[in-house]
């Protein structure tokens, strides 16, 4: 499933494409040609992000809420616009540009309030002006729920996923079965500072690095990760692997129905 950084990417892509103009709107595949039909030729006045939830609002209060899920894929195109297959759920199109939407979870023409309604129920995003650690603070520090569970929790902070989760738990050397309740207001304070920068870095580059310049390739003269997810990490999915600090085997095991990434060495409890 993208993190957080990938959808306020998405965001940025509409509005670099579409905003503040007439768009096209449709639903080849017919699942979503009602809710399309009622905004075609409408102009999208923004595109935001909460968490893995983005947001599409058009003239009249009127908003597109996707969430891609496990499968959804969402791809642009320019002119000439091909025909579009009959798996595309939501087309948009203007003179210049075409966006697909194909698999996702849900695509649905929700109103402002319902709108509010899904931000409230999110936590705070590393990525949002005006989101702070403040709010995720409250709740993690009276939980007997393990960090690692908690950093994965999308009403505890939105965004965050698998991947972020084991970086910014190693970075800052952190035991993932640590309860919420027993890490320190300046610990959590200190990670949510790095997942800020760590994630609009995520944005700019469109994949996810969190080796500090040290551990780099080229400063350890170490060959390159090689992994669909792409980007320089220190755990996420290299079990059996040496850690590129103390040299010990990162380790894997289930948790909240994710496999989990640490090393031992550095994260002790």
């Amino acid at each position: 499933m993208p993190e957080g950084h990938t959808i306020h990417r998405l965001a940025a892509d509409h509005t670099e494409r579409f905003g503040d103009r007439p768009v096209g709107t449709s639903s080849p595949q017919g699942t979503f040609a009602g809710g399309a039909a009622l905004v075609d030729g409408r102009v999208l006045t923004t595109a935001e992000a909460h968490g893995k939830h983005l947001f599409l609002g058009f003239e009249n209060e009127a908003w597109i809420h996707v969430h891609l899920g496990l499968f959804g894929k969402l791809g642009f195109g320019t002119a000439p616009v091909p025909p579009p297959t009959a798996t595309v759920r939501l087309r948009l199109v203007n003179a210049d540009h075409y966006a697909d939407l194909r698999g996702p979870t849900t695509c649905a023409l929700i109103t402002g309030a319902e709108k509010q309604a899904i931000h409230e129920r999110l936590g705070p995003d590393p990525l949002r002006p005006g989101d702070d650690a403040d709010r995720a603070w409250r709740r993690i520090s009276r939980s007997r729920t393990t960090v690692a569970a908690l950093l994965m929790d999308q009403k505890v902070i939105a965004g965050v996923g698998n991947v972020y989760r084991a970086e910014v738990l190693f970075r800052h050397g952190i035991d993932p079965y640590r309860l919420g309740r027993d890490l320190t207001r300046a610990e959590w304070e200190a990670m949510w500072s790095d997942l800020v920068g760590l994630m609009r870095e995520g944005v700019r580059n469109n994949r996810i690095d969190t080796v500090r310049p040290e551990h780099t390739p080229e400063a350890m003269g170490r060959p390159p990760r090689v992994d669909d997810h792409g980007g320089e990490v220190y755990v996420y999915r290299r079990a059996q692997q040496p850690c590129h600090i103390c040299g010990g085997e990162i380790r894997t095991a289930g948790l909240a129905a994710r496999n989990l990434f640490w090393c031992p060495g550095c994260q002790q409890r």
